[in-house]
């Protein structure tokens, strides 16, 4: 039988240790399961509060007219079409995703809302972005994080590519206040996977959603993260009770 190296480098995938070199390949076979059905599952999940959210984040993003956006882990493009509405045609939004299958409905869903001027499209993985230095005045990435491998390496790398002056914004998942992790862990262990073998036919996908989220550094802790990367003025903002949370910081 053949037995796992002991030295080789192992990550998280939900709650399983995997070989680090598995993990983007797995967390793509996720996204590409549940990518038709992303949209609708996003509003059966949180009961459409997502959409809230999403506007706080547009909020403390601050662009304006005329900047340059990159949102990655862009998915469908909500988070880019807020944005994009916001810098307006002189500017210019970046939707970036590692995933073919998510990025190919994000593109599909801008089309069909006739957002095509200020909006482009590029895969990419959030740890090697292809970028020049200092580029753009805003970086974004919307419950996205918790699925890089190498988070440190993936800050670093918004912290090169924004333009001294720009912010940066994590939304993700979080850790939720105390009293009310009792019915979020019966919910996400139980309720959720259900939820996803009805509505996209994949129970495992959403399984390993609620696995990621534990996974997933808390509040202080990715503070501290950021604040390493190079960060400045980090602070961070608990939604619903601490289940998302919204991670702000700037590159003085």
């Amino acid at each position: 039988m053949q037995q796992n190296d002991p030295h080789q480098e192992t990550t998280h995938f939900g709650f399983q240790q995997v070989p680090v070199g598995e993990k983007a390949k797995r967390v793509a076979e996720v996204f590409h399961s549940v990518a038709g059905k992303y949209d609708l599952m996003n509003d059966l999940m949180s009961f459409g509060i997502h959409r809230l959210w999403k506007l706080f984040a547009r909020e403390l993003a601050g662009v304006r007219p005329g900047q340059r956006v990159l949102d990655i882990a862009g998915g469908t493009g909500d988070i880019a079409k807020l944005l994009a509405g916001r810098v307006g045609e002189r500017g210019e939004v970046v939707l970036a995703d590692i995933n073919g299958s998510m990025l190919a409905e994000g593109r599909r869903r801008m089309v069909d809302r006739g957002l095509v001027a200020n909006i482009r499209y590029c895969q990419a993985d959030a740890q090697y972005l292809p970028f020049p230095d200092d580029y753009f005045d805003c970086v974004t990435i919307g419950f996205g994080l918790r699925n890089v491998t190498h988070k440190e390496t993936a800050l670093e790398s918004m912290f090169r590519v924004l333009k001294p002056g720009g912010t940066v914004l994590v939304l993700e998942f979080s850790k939720p206040a105390a009293p009310l992790r009792p019915a979020y862990d019966l919910y996400s262990f139980k309720l959720l996977p259900l939820m996803g073998q009805l509505v996209a036919r994949d129970a495992e996908s959403y399984r390993y959603l609620a696995e990621s989220i534990r996974m997933h550094p808390d509040q202080e802790t990715l503070k501290g993260m950021m604040e390493r990367a190079g960060f400045e003025r980090v602070q961070y903002y608990n939604l619903t009770g601490g289940i998302v949370a919204v991670h702000r910081g700037f590159k003085l």
